[in-house]
């Protein structure tokens, strides 16, 4: 658990994605935004990370995210570089957004599809979900997180009953599909 930061990408024309057929196999890469424009499914993680009770870092999406910006969502999410082993694009990106490392478990992979109706990009995705804990303060990258709490999963349940539009369509699938105590409401 350190507060140092990774090392930053090379410098790239526009970040290359993963793209991946219904199994998770690799068949090509592409450009970051052309490939949230035409909705091809890529590889990706989102990560949740719990304190020592059991409450779930959250975080607001920072303003100037390019979409679903201002959303509250998971820990943490993001998408493996060419070359790069899933696990550890998941430390780094961790570390880049909350300035903190800790263990992480794969425990669950699904397929989602979601439209932003504001930029009108889509995500579609083959998710790798990680899960581990973090006794620690963090210490979130202003450009990416603009505010983040700790919740009990049975307050998160009821928030995304009251306000699903405050939250990424992602975070409301995942949460629901491996968390809810009533995943049907």
């Amino acid at each position: 658990m350190t507060a140092e930061r990774w090392p930053a990408a090379p410098d790239l024309p526009e970040e290359q994605l993963i793209l991946v057929d219904p199994q998770d196999r690799p068949c090509g890469t592409g450009g970051k935004l052309a490939v949230h424009q035409q909705g091809l499914l890529h590889r990706a993680f989102s990560i949740f990370v719990f304190d020592d009770q059991e409450r779930l870092l959250l975080q607001r999406r920072a303003d100037g995210k390019y979409h679903f910006a201002r959303l509250w969502s998971n820990t943490c999410c993001g998408h493996p570089r060419p070359g790069e082993d899933t696990l550890d694009a998941a430390r780094r990106r961790l570390l880049e957004e909350f300035g903190f490392v800790t263990a992480l478990e794969e425990f669950a992979q699904l397929t989602y599809q979601a439209r932003d109706p504001a930029s009108g990009l889509t995500e579609h995705e083959y998710l790798h979900v990680f899960r581990g804990r973090y006794p620690g303060v963090p210490r979130p990258t202003p450009e990416e997180i603009s505010a983040w709490r700790w919740v009990p999963l049975a307050r998160v349940e009821r928030l995304l009953r009251r306000r699903p539009q405050a939250f990424t369509p992602w975070f409301a699938l995942l949460f629901r599909r491996l968390f809810a105590q009533d995943p049907v409401g």
